[in-house]
């Protein structure tokens, strides 16, 4: 269940109807799927793209996506300050990022051009895709962090971070 929150406005929604309405009209696509596969922690890449390849691949066909694979971030992640720092800084890509998140949860943080900065808390069954060009940053969590999703994309070139070099994104690292 996404949760949308707007800091400067003191705004705060769960509604999934909300959340994909406000997100459509920034051309942010959002969406929620079915998400029964409970997986072990040793699950493999493999294991958990098969448990989706019914909805992965007419996904995949429709927006001509070539190649996906899954991300698994935890607590005993190695490097893991050095991985969410990469992810923490405002960027682009230039493709759209896509993330179907089968288990644990992650912050997508955006900041568009005329809007306050805003939100969405992706967990399991949320898949979000980010068109090309937005600027956005992703934050698993300081302490206990916890996500496996399955990215999908075109071409992993496009999955490189051009920074913006903004810092807007420490204003809102508490």
């Amino acid at each position: 269940m996404a949760i949308l929150k707007i800091p400067h406005l003191d705004f705060s929604t769960n509604n999934a109807t909300e959340i994909r309405e406000f997100m459509n009209q920034r051309n942010i696509f959002f969406d929620q799927w079915s998400c029964d596969v409970l997986f072990e922690d040793n699950a493999t890449q493999d294991q958990i793209l098969e448990a989706y390849s019914a909805d992965l691949k007419p996904f995949m066909n429709k927006g001509g996506y070539e190649t996906a694979d899954v991300i698994s971030i935890h607590s005993k992640t190695e490097n893991y300050e050095a991985i969410r720092a990469k992810f923490l800084a405002e960027h682009i890509h230039t493709e759209d990022e896509i993330r179907f998140f089968v288990d644990g949860q992650g912050d997508f943080w955006f900041h568009l051009e005329n809007e306050e900065v805003f939100c969405l808390t992706c967990q399991k069954g949320d898949l979000i895709s980010v068109p090309a060009g937005t600027k956005h940053w992703f934050d698993a969590g300081e302490k206990n962090p916890f996500v496996k999703a399955i990215r999908i994309f075109i071409d992993l070139s496009g999955w490189v971070p051009h920074y913006t070099n903004s810092d807007i994104e420490k204003k809102f690292l508490a």
